[in-house]
């Protein structure tokens, strides 16, 4: 970093004898991923996939070794991932992945309900621009694709970023902060259930509707076909967690 800020600093002196100004914003520094970031990262995308299931424990030193960073970021992104609901920190240990019971999932899904109709209604209220429009459409053609192809991982995603879009739309910060920390949480039912339940076709259709209306900048009919959709949705995951007896996830 020490060379860096002399390399910097000797181009502004000679810039500065020489009589031009350099814009400093403009010269590009290195980026990286941190440690901590590689952990939580790395440590959340196991918990989501189930690599780590519902009340798994390790040791801060297993952790360690398998993302390859030191003890100290590890201790630092499980923080992070407790705040978020996803693990307890065990003092001195490690972690528990915090198993969410079905009573768990419909408080979520109420919450986040809640939450995404608010957000569909200020997005629209406040006229999204051109390129947030194009991609949220560009997210639907990508769901419908997907369908066609039979390929219900990508069609998660899609529809990951298409919900994602919809809450940035908004505006609100700290509403987007507790859709993303809540998203994360909802996303192993999702995952578990994902070949359980009927194709999606209503799904896209319904998410097609609430574009159009956007679109129109009609907020009542896009925030009504909206929560609609996720009454519908979460009502269908959380009869199959009950139907199939997940009773902790």
């Amino acid at each position: 970093m020490r060379v860096m800020i002399n390399v910097v600093a000797t181009t502004q002196n000679r810039a500065t004898r020489e009589g031009d100004i350099i814009d400093v914003s403009r010269i590009r520094q290195p980026t990286r991923e941190t440690a901590v970031d590689l952990a939580y990262r790395t440590i959340k995308g196991k918990i989501v996939e189930n690599h780590y299931p519902p009340g798994y424990q390790v040791l801060e030193r297993q952790l360690a070794d398998e993302v390859g960073v030191s003890r100290t970021p590890i201790r630092e992104a499980l923080i992070r991932l407790q705040e978020e609901g996803l693990v307890e920190v065990i003092p001195r240990q490690g972690m528990r992945v915090v198993p969410l019971s079905v009573e768990d999932m419909k408080e979520i899904y109420q919450v986040i309900t809640s939450l995404e109709v608010t957000a569909v209604e200020l997005a629209t209220r406040k006229e999204m621009g051109d390129q947030q429009l194009s991609d949220l459409e560009s997210a639907l053609t990508s769901m419908d694709q997907a369908l066609k192809a039979a390929d219900l991982e990508t069609w998660a995603a899609a529809d990951d970023r298409f919900h994602e879009l919809l809450v940035k739309a908004s505006g609100n910060k700290r509403l987007i902060a507790m859709v993303g920390t809540l998203s994360v949480q909802l996303q192993r039912a999702r995952l578990m259930t994902l070949r359980l339940r009927p194709v999606p076709k209503q799904s896209n259709q319904e998410h097609w509707e609430v574009f159009e209306a956007i679109r129109r900048g009609d907020w009542k009919t896009a925030r009504d076909v909206h929560r609609n959709h996720r009454l519908r949705t979460s009502k269908m995951l959380i009869d199959l967690l009950s139907y199939y007896r997940l009773n902790h996830l």
